[in-house]
């Protein structure tokens, strides 16, 4: 079955021209004038593509594209425009737009050929464990986030539940920010331990005589300040799970004991002789690098070994653009007491931009410090904190004025595909992530620019060994 498609183009004359040359293809086509009435019918009714002009009134193509990704996150968007310039194309790809084309759009020369590449990559044969394995209940919001757009996340989210069921001990990776926590208390609700106690420590936030009387108490007269008997989070959590956060933070010494809970369920409390057990489910989270700690000697690996039964890596918001929006709406609500919030042109594409280094942590600062300086009908740049700021000077390199003809747009663009290939030494995943887009979007626009053969040719067949 050919892709149904929706055109808006509030120029009646190239959507009827266009829907009548794909239309001849077999494509069931939709052309409308008014972007609002386009979304709305992708309210309703299923399109695999939304083709939509950049310049419109009442909505621009780019807020057409923010608000498609929402509805339909399924449908793919290309981009029309007669004033390219190399930011609003990065801001299309970025913001989750699969194509931009440049006007006047030829649908032989130009539309046609995107669409049969994009739906050849659309229809390859899914993998055998994908089709066997149907998806779990759906999971619509984490804690009190939004679920997650994207696909690295989504699937995280696909595995939850098998993770939940199980008793095994699960390691969160990931940078600070990303939601470790977050997604600890998803899998403790969902599991079986869900109406049992749940507790959690900060293992970097306590030195270690301390952190140890935490996690399994001590008796009186133990230590100084010891001036009664007292359980630790281990014998409070006996039938539950118990979450240590920033596990890479805890000396050898103390490693050694939490592997002897890990591996038998057995541990005293300090200055104690007695063995005491209990029934745990450990999920520990770090951001920190286990396996250099390691090799230079300051994380046992028999303990890693007991703890990455079950890994997870979160990605970091820089991967997950997907997300932004929905994440800067959210905090939105959270700060903004029940006003309106809306956010300028050159805010939006700041917030867009930005590399997010704090990930969802650092945003959620940012919308708030926006809304304390700013007025919410109106966010401005200099609403924004310093780092989003200057990050958006540093890389203003082109102004949003400059006009670039259709040949040095794409003559950039294929640079640029090559240079982050350079840089990572031809791993497509890395040099995706580079350049702020998907991997299967970099690939796609390899086999636009006809740069497949050189790529294998300078840099191997694309296969990423540590990616």
């Amino acid at each position: 079955m050919s892709p149904r498609i929706l055109i808006v183009d509030d120029e009646p004359r190239m959507g009827a021209l266009l829907e009548k040359s794909l239309s001849r293809d077999g494509h069931d086509v939709v052309a409308l004038t008014n972007p609002a009435e386009a979304l709305e019918r992708l309210k309703a009714e299923s399109f695999e593509a939304l083709i939509t002009d950049l310049r419109m009134p009442g909505l621009d193509g780019l807020e057409v594209l923010d608000r498609a990704r929402r509805i339909s996150p399924t449908t793919e968007v290309i981009l029309m425009t007669a004033y390219a310039t190399v930011e609003t194309a990065r801001d299309a790809l970025k913001r989750g737009a699969v194509d931009y084309l440049i006007k006047p759009v030829s649908a032989e020369s130009d539309l046609k050929p995107l669409l049969a590449r994009l739906f050849a990559d659309k229809t390859e044969a899914p993998s055998s464990s994908t089709a066997a394995n149907p998806k779990p209940v759906s999971i619509t919001s984490v804690g009190s986030l939004p679920r997650s757009n994207s696909p690295s996340m989504q699937a995280i989210y696909d595995k939850v539940d098998k993770i939940a069921q199980s008793s095994a001990s699960v390691l969160l990776r990931g940078e600070s920010g990303v939601g470790k926590e977050v997604l600890a208390d998803l899998i403790q609700s969902r599991s079986p331990r869900a109406d049992r106690p749940y507790v959690k420590i900060n293992c970097g936030a306590l030195p270690e005589n301390l952190l140890e009387s935490e996690l399994f108490g001590h008796i009186k007269g133990s230590f100084t300040g010891a001036v009664s008997d007292r359980d630790g989070l281990f014998a409070t959590a006996d039938g539950g799970t118990v979450m240590l956060d920033e596990i890479g933070e805890v000396t050898p010494a103390l490693q050694v004991k939490l592997l002897r809970v890990l591996q038998t369920g057995d541990y005293a409390r300090v200055g104690d002789s007695r063995t005491l057990k209990c029934d745990v489910r450990v999920i520990a989270a770090t951001n920190r690098n286990l396996e250099r700690m390691i090799d230079s000697g300051d994380f046992r690996q028999d303990l890693y070994y007991r703890l990455n039964v079950v890994p997870v890596r979160i990605p970091p918001l820089r991967e997950r653009s997907e997300d932004l929006d929905d994440l800067t709406a959210h905090f939105c609500r959270k700060f903004a007491s029940g006003r309106d919030v809306t956010f300028d042109p050159e805010s939006r594409q700041a917030l867009q931009s930005y590399n997010w280094p704090g990930n969802i942590r650092e945003l959620e600062n940012a919308i708030e410090h926006a809304l304390v300086f700013g007025d919410p009908s109106g966010i401005k740049v200099g609403d924004l904190p310093a780092a989003v700021q200057e990050f958006r000077a540093l890389n203003e390199n082109i102004s949003a004025g400059d006009q670039v003809g259709k040949a040095s747009l794409e003559e950039i663009e294929q640079r640029c595909l090559l240079t982050a290939l350079e840089k990572t030494g031809g791993n497509r995943t890395r040099a995706a992530k580079l350049l702020g887009i998907t991997r299967r979007t970099l690939g796609y626009r390899l086999r636009k620019y006809g740069l497949e053969a050189e790529v294998s040719q300078r840099f191997g067949n694309g296969v990423d060994a540590n990616s």
